[in-house]
């Protein structure tokens, strides 16, 4: 290989990779940023085109990992570095959400000063510099095609600004440190809704778009939960719900748009805070107490959403439920309700043989013991009552629904349609009339309006 006919060929072009080698490897809180499918291709990249006498193949291979790890992530080098330092988690990220600038360790400080500066020198390695590298490396009549598009930074918007026109990052560090106090980090920071699942919390990217808008009926149970929210976000002691009545009645969508209306507001016009929206299954409200424990001191305020509650005697899930709804030693964390949903006021089945009989010599206060069963729901700080809609409520909720869906069809068409879904699907009820609306818009939109709904 003539060396010499290499662009790439120069001793400042080697020395430049192998210290970026060299800054890498030298990072001491932010190593997660490189150990992504992204960041693992930049290293390797750097790897393979660090020697005068690199492989041609090896290089372009090593080229190809990066351009499609930056493809599949849909972010450029420069978006995606920023994002993974706005999200990263490690110690330094954690106790900024919980002391004062001033109060943390000087160690740490320097420490997260030095990584800065670091990852800007690997900022200002661009995607086209690399490729032309390639193209010297790999004797090729022009460069490798870049990998761009239009910047977007999933969040942090304006602190990702502030870095990008900083001379020196090193110099952001306080700034660092106040946007973790604000917005948190790891996974509570890059994702809005997220499940407990397997002993581990996971974010879940598409949530439920549900708006509070949508939903019509219910007023008076719907203005206390969006106050006791409210209560959690101002920081206040807000109460655990229990959302009880029947099914198809909105309960469920009802929390699930909190977080569509409160997950990104701050300021004073509203209540402080940024919500977050932990799904726990019912198989695991035994883990209950430690989930909270990790919550507790987290920037974020959470509710933990628990749908279609009830429990059979001697469940594990009930007794885990019960230590966070009536506390134990351990202070309760601030930033965390419970809001359940329920088709039953009573939450515990309850069979007519555990009722105590005159015979019954196996328990001495068996009364007792059947009254808990049936107050557990009393533990719940707040329970909202759902009825069953009536016709008017109904079709007033199928009214408004069409009007969002701007369905074109007479008034009188309309609810004659709808009574008749009501009656050969699923009963009156907000979800009864979801689906018809859904089904509705798509008929006239793939078949017209002289398509009679009403006989399917």
């Amino acid at each position: 290989m003539d060396n010499q006919a290499m662009p790439m060929a120069n001793t400042s072009s080697y020395t430049k990779v192998q210290y970026l080698q060299r800054q890498a490897a030298s990072l001491l809180l932010y190593q997660s940023v490189l150990q992504g499918e992204v960041g693992m291709a930049f290293v390797e990249l750097l790897q393979a085109i660090r020697y005068t006498d690199a492989d041609a193949r090896g290089c372009l291979q090593a080229y190809g990992s990066y351009f499609h790890a930056l493809a599949a992530k849909n972010q450029n080098w420069e978006d995606y570095l920023i994002t993974q330092i706005l999200f990263c988690d490690n110690p330094f990220t954690k106790l900024a959400q919980v002391r004062e600038f001033e109060d943390l360790p000087p160690a740490l400080v320097a420490a997260v000063r030095h990584d800065l500066e670091v990852l800007q020198s690997l900022y200002e390695c661009s995607s086209a510099s690399l490729s032309e590298w390639i193209q010297g490396v790999a004797h090729m009549p022009i460069s490798p095609v870049v990998w761009y598009k239009e910047q977007e930074l999933l969040g942090g918007e304006t602190f990702a600004t502030y870095l990008q026109e900083l001379d020196n990052w090193g110099d952001a560090v306080e700034e660092l440190a106040a946007y973790y106090r604000q917005c948190g980090s790891g996974l509570f920071a890059e994702y809005r809704a997220l499940r407990w699942q397997a002993g581990q919390f996971i974010g879940i990217r598409y949530s439920d778009p549900i708006k509070l808008s949508a939903l019509v009926g219910y007023e008076s149970q719907k203005d206390a939960l969006l106050k006791n929210t409210e209560f959690l976000l101002s920081g206040e002691m807000a109460l655990h719900v229990l959302l009880y009545g029947s099914r198809g009645s909105g309960k469920s969508s009802l929390v699930k748009s909190l977080l569509n209306e409160y997950s990104d507001v701050s300021g004073k016009d509203k209540a402080q805070g940024s919500l977050r929206l932990l799904e726990v299954a019912k198989s695991d409200l035994k883990d209950l107490p430690e989930i909270v424990e990790h919550l507790r001191g987290v920037s974020q305020k959470f509710i933990i959403f628990v749908d279609d509650l009830s429990f059979e005697e001697d469940d594990d899930a009930f007794k885990g439920l019960k230590v966070v709804l009536e506390g134990n030693l351990t202070a309760r964390s601030q930033n965390v309700v419970v809001y359940a949903t329920s088709n039953r006021r009573h939450l515990i089945r309850e069979f007519f043989v555990d009722r105590p009989t005159p015979k019954d010599n196996d328990e001495i206060h068996a009364w007792d013991t059947m009254q808990e069963k049936l107050s557990f729901s009393d533990r719940f700080g707040l329970t909202l009552t759902f009825e069953p809609a009536d016709q008017k409520t109904y079709l007033k909720i199928v009214q408004h629904l069409t009007a969002q869906a701007e369905i074109n069809i007479t008034q009188e068409d309309l609810e004659f349609q709808a009574l008749q879904w009501a009656t050969r699907h699923n009963g009156r009820s907000g979800r009864t009339a979801r689906q018809f609306v859904d089904f509705i818009k798509a008929d006239l939109k793939l078949f017209g309006a002289n398509n009679n709904t009403s006989n399917t």
